[in-house]
């Protein structure tokens, strides 16, 4: 069996995308704000692959063909914000602040709490891009010196983190300006959050997508600079 499995490139997925079906009718049946189908279907492989005493690598020659429609999805963001061009035009200055203030707040963040923590250095830079995309991520991390598979772990968790928590927070602190949510759920949270940011309108939409573009660049350059702190 495991040899079957390890030798086949349909069975990650398979897996991925069963389990990503389950996390979403899950989600619908139960309707609890935790039940992500991105972290449900996280567990339901690691449930499978643990019961079943399966590999990583068996896994991974299929499941890795999964996470290349990453870097298309993200692009297809640029759709909702092609249609809001005229309302970035007339915010330009407001949206560009919020978001260089959104990256510097999660950069500062990480620094802070790495010094409580007694963080070595390979620790904080791999922590460092955690509220940017994956592709990016992995990039800056691995140029830093951090631990890649940490750091896709870090930017799952602060995405759906953002996905699940971002609207109670926004209501809590009371924001309601469309663009100002939008501009949240994109610098600091990225594209999973950004799929939240699209339920809640076509402005914060937009918004969320403009943000993990320009978060991310400014990540890029901003981070070695961040990484000298530590």
């Amino acid at each position: 069996m495991k040899e079957v499995i390890g030798n086949s490139v349909y069975f990650g997925v398979a897996l991925c995308l069963l389990s990503y079906i389950a996390g979403i009718w899950i989600k619908k049946k139960l309707k609890w704000a935790i039940l992500n189908p991105l972290l449900v279907s996280i567990v339901i492989v690691i449930a499978v692959l643990l019961i079943f005493d399966i590999d990583y690598e068996s896994f991974n020659n299929g499941g890795k063909y999964v996470s290349y429609f990453l870097t298309p999805a993200t692009v297809c963001l640029a759709i909702p914000l092609y249609q809001q061009l005229e309302l970035l035009n007339k915010n330009f200055k407001a949206i560009m602040a919020g978001i260089l203030a959104g990256v510097f707040t999660s950069l500062f963040t990480i620094l802070v709490m790495s010094f409580l923590f007694k963080l070595n250095h390979e620790q904080y830079v791999t922590i460092l891009p955690k509220s940017i995309t994956t592709a990016i991520g992995i990039a800056v991390s691995t140029e830093l010196g951090g631990i890649k598979t940490i750091t896709v772990a870090a930017i799952v968790m602060t995405g759906i983190l953002g996905n699940v928590m971002g609207e109670g927070l926004c209501r809590l602190f009371k924001i309601t300006d469309p663009i100002a949510v939008g501009l949240s759920f994109g610098t600091s949270s990225h594209a999973i959050g950004t799929s939240r940011a699209l339920e809640l309108g076509e402005i914060q939409g937009a918004m969320s997508s403009l943000s993990i573009a320009i978060s991310g660049l400014l990540t890029v350059v901003l981070a070695p600079i961040f990484a000298s702190f530590l």
